[in-house]
């Protein structure tokens, strides 16, 4: 009897033990977390007029997919969010709130589109919701001060028009400078980037024509700056333009030298149906592989890209720069969720992410995340590349604020 008592003693024993192992190892935690899951809310357009950019979302819930079939991330699941707000402001605003307030996630991540981001800024900053890797490069996702609670992850806009204009300065210092650009933020930030480059000598710009995303063609435009008699195109456009200005240039006859924006760079979603004959000799820049180059071919990093989209996006066409994007965001959340262990509130989550220092196989070489209290442009290193009529070829060296 006296056995059996200790033996049931030693059993309560081992179990208040395993319960007070349990108790101390258990997480500190927000909505949106918990032992077995962390919530993640994305908004991508998935439909409408920039519906190209909906293969970035289908790439990073791929890539979640992935690691959670290997166990998840610190032993938990990544429940991985995305909707769809057909890059329409408002839409925005009510998936945000779907999102924040029914889903209850932990933070958003890599929502894309600047005017649509615009649209829920001061949202998520009042609601205090982390609102990282924001998949645009207007300036203004590094303001730490005013909205500490967004970050952005590509290189600004600003200073990637400051690059095309170091280049063009360099290469045509008498150029002149037709600008397309969509009549947004995003599009102004570009402009500005590229007048700020060119200093006192941005009277070589001598034509700019805007659109709005509700335009069905951009062919009026183009054909005004075409007449303005510039030798050099600034191309500010997303996917659907892009292609329409690439290909409208060639029917036009006109053949500037021609600079395309990099988030339009995509082979598959806008180099392609623009007719990869006529973009022939555009250039553009890039923070990342392009993995249609054959340059990368026999790459350690493109080779695990190569394997991860044909285990995880299996017949998927690999040139796609847009799934590219999506692997190396999800990348960079994934180091977030990894950095904050145990403690996954939402100011560790926003610690994490001002607190990066690492690369990832499909950067290009010298380029990598880095993060600070005081930096939140995650990313701010770029390559210029040109259009050989199958691949982009990259040129120069890489590139920082200028």
């Amino acid at each position: 009897m006296k056995s059996k008592l200790k033996l049931l003693s030693l059993a309560a024993g081992i179990a208040l033990a395993l319960s007070g192992t349990s108790v101390l190892a258990a997480g500190k935690y927000d909505v949106g977390a918990n032992d077995k899951e962390v919530k993640v809310g994305n908004i991508v357009p998935y439909s409408g007029p920039a519906s190209a950019y909906g293969n970035i979302g289908k790439a990073i819930a791929a890539y979640f997919k992935g690691v959670n079939e290997q166990g998840g991330i610190n032993g938990r699941q990544i429940n991985f969010i995305s909707l769809d707000d057909g890059y329409s402001p408002p839409k925005t605003v009510e998936q945000a709130r779907k999102l924040v307030e029914q889903e209850k996630v932990l933070f958003l991540a890599a929502t894309l589109g600047t005017p649509t981001n615009t649209a829920i800024h001061k949202y998520m900053n009042k609601k205090k919701v982390p609102h990282i890797f924001v998949n645009t490069g207007a300036h203004k996702w590094g303001d730490y001060g005013t909205y500490p609670w967004t970050m952005g992850l590509q290189p600004d806009y600003q200073t990637e028009g400051k690059i095309y204009a170091a280049h063009i300065l360099k290469n045509n210092p008498n150029a002149k400078i037709a600008i397309l650009y969509q009549n947004d933020d995003y599009g102004k930030d570009y402009v500005k980037g590229m007048e700020d480059g060119l200093g006192d000598k941005k009277g070589m710009i001598v034509a700019k024509a805007s659109y709005e995303t509700t335009d069905p063609t951009v062919s009026n435009q183009m054909a005004t700056l075409k007449g303005s008699g510039a030798d050099t195109f600034f191309n500010v456009t997303t996917p659907k333009w892009a292609a329409q200005a690439i290909k409208g240039a060639a029917e036009l006859g006109w053949k500037p030298t021609h600079y395309l924006n990099s988030v339009s760079s995509s082979v598959g979603s806008v180099m392609v149906p623009a007719g990869a004959e006529n973009g022939i000799g555009v250039i553009s820049s890039n923070y990342f592989k392009d993995p249609a180059d054959p340059a990368w071919a026999n790459d350690k990093g493109f080779l695990e890209y190569k394997a991860w989209m044909e285990k995880n996006m299996p017949g998927l066409n690999l040139a796609e720069g847009f799934y590219t994007s999506g692997y190396v965001h999800a990348a960079a959340i994934h180091k977030v969720i990894e950095q904050a262990g145990d403690d996954l509130t939402r100011k560790n989550i926003m610690k994490q992410a001002a607190s990066l220092n690492f690369t990832n196989g499909m950067l290009l070489p010298g380029v990598k995340f880095q993060t600070s209290a005081t930096d939140f442009y995650p990313i701010e290193n770029k390559q210029l590349m040109r259009w050989n009529g199958k691949s982009w070829e990259l040129f120069g060296d890489v590139l920082g604020p200028q």
